[in-house]
């Protein structure tokens, strides 16, 4: 079996949220119905469990655009503060200039 990087896995997970998303809404709206009966909201809860867990959303890590870094991670730019930094430093972030105290 091939190693895959954590990056593929991240975006392995992607695909699989997308597909599954309609599937785990439509089972979580029929647990969460207090009206129907206790044994059809049960077999709701077993089929969302026999769902893929990459399936999730919160299975998906936000990493970083150039480095596939997964802490340090500032969501309006995709990428981490090492990433963030070094493109700064070169003038390549439109808005970022180096500064010092």
């Amino acid at each position: 079996m091939a190693k895959t990087s954590a990056v593929e896995k991240n975006k392995r997970r992607r695909k699989t949220v997308a597909a599954q998303a309609g599937k785990r809404a439509k089972l979580k709206a029929i647990i969460m119905d207090q009206s129907l009966p206790i044994e059809d909201r049960f077999k709701a809860t077993l089929k969302l469990a026999e769902l893929p867990r990459d399936g999730s959303k919160t299975r998906i890590r936000n990493r970083c655009e150039v480095t596939g870094r997964p802490r340090a991670y500032y969501r309006k730019l995709k990428m981490s503060r090492i990433a963030l930094r070094e493109l700064g430093n070169f003038g390549k972030v439109p808005g970022v200039v180096k500064s010092s105290w």
